[in-house]
């Protein structure tokens, strides 16, 4: 028997912005591949909505074995009607300053966010071309807007983001609709343990290190958290997402949440010296050169 659902894929599901995701579309009438790294968080999403719609995939983005085994998974229910729907959203982020961002930490940022996902879209890719099916992947206003000591987070989401417009051109063919949402300010999970995870991340810094951005870099995740307390519940972000799959024409880039526009804005139309200052008094940032040792020229006594 057919299923007479229509079909979508959505990683990260365990928490945020990718559980609302797996919620709204099973509310609405999909039947939703949650993907998640734990069996008790697929638990969780069951009893949140009920056994009918929602069916949990073991599927760590990182790992090869996984995204096979959850392709064949879906493959063996949705057969020759293929896949309606993939959404990208796992995700982690690396908040430090790029001087001291440990290379494999900056790594993992990138295996996780870019690597992963393109495994999983590559994996998915034939489904997705049977039913000509929605891509739509969770990148991020950081790919626009890079905060002081967001380096790694927003070099991630900028790649991801190259990557989709890469995606929707050469898919376009198979009528593969390819699409971008950029959420900003989303109050999620994430940012209850912001806090305490940049404190430790902060003590762990070298000596040198500590001393010359501990201060700064507390204060940005102090300002950083006030806002996004603040800021939008993933549910926005879910139901973006449904209406971008309800539509056979949807817009290659999609902005969403609290302060979106705002800062896709200043992006586009303030000058990056004007908006530097803006972000130096948004975080509380030293002054430029407050902070230099005046160069010892050759030959002079000390």
């Amino acid at each position: 028997m057919i299923c007479p659902h229509p079909h979508a894929v959505v990683t990260g599901a365990s928490s945020g912005i990718g559980r609302a995701t797996v919620l709204r579309l099973a509310d609405a009438g999909w039947h939703v591949y949650a993907g998640v790294r734990r069996a008790d968080d697929g638990k969780a999403l069951i009893r949140a909505s009920g056994p009918d719609n929602i069916t949990p995939l073991i599927m760590d983005v990182t790992k090869p074995e996984q995204i096979i085994a959850g392709a064949e998974t879906v493959e063996q229910h949705v057969g020759p009607a293929g896949l309606n729907a993939l959404v990208d959203n796992a995700g982690i982020g690396v908040a430090v300053p790029m001087e001291l961002v440990e290379m494999g930490a900056l790594r993992w940022q990138f295996e996780v966010n870019v690597f992963g996902q393109i495994a999983v879209t590559q994996k998915f890719l034939p489904l997705l071309r049977r039913a000509n099916g929605h891509l739509v992947v969770i990148g991020s206003i950081g790919d626009r807007f890079t905060p002081p000591f967001g380096g790694p987070l927003a070099a991630s989401k900028a790649a991801i983001a190259t990557m989709t417009d890469a995606f929707r051109q050469e898919l376009a063919p198979w009528g593969i609709r390819v699409v971008l949402v950029e959420p900003a300010s989303i109050h999620t999970d994430a940012v209850d343990k912001l806090e305490r995870d940049a404190t430790s991340a902060a003590n762990e810094f070298p000596p040198d290190g500590r001393e010359l951005y501990r201060e700064s870099y507390l204060g940005m995740v102090g300002t950083a958290l006030k806002r996004e307390s603040k800021g939008s519940s993933p549910d926005v972000v879910a139901d973006k997402i449904l209406e971008v799959l309800k539509k056979s024409r949807p817009r290659a880039r999609y902005l969403v949440g609290k302060d979106a526009t705002l800062m896709a804005n200043l992006v586009r139309f303030v000058p990056t010296r004007m908006l530097d200052r803006m972000r130096r008094k948004i975080f509380r940032l030293p002054a430029p050169g407050s902070r230099s040792v005046t160069p010892v020229r050759e030959g002079a006594t000390r």
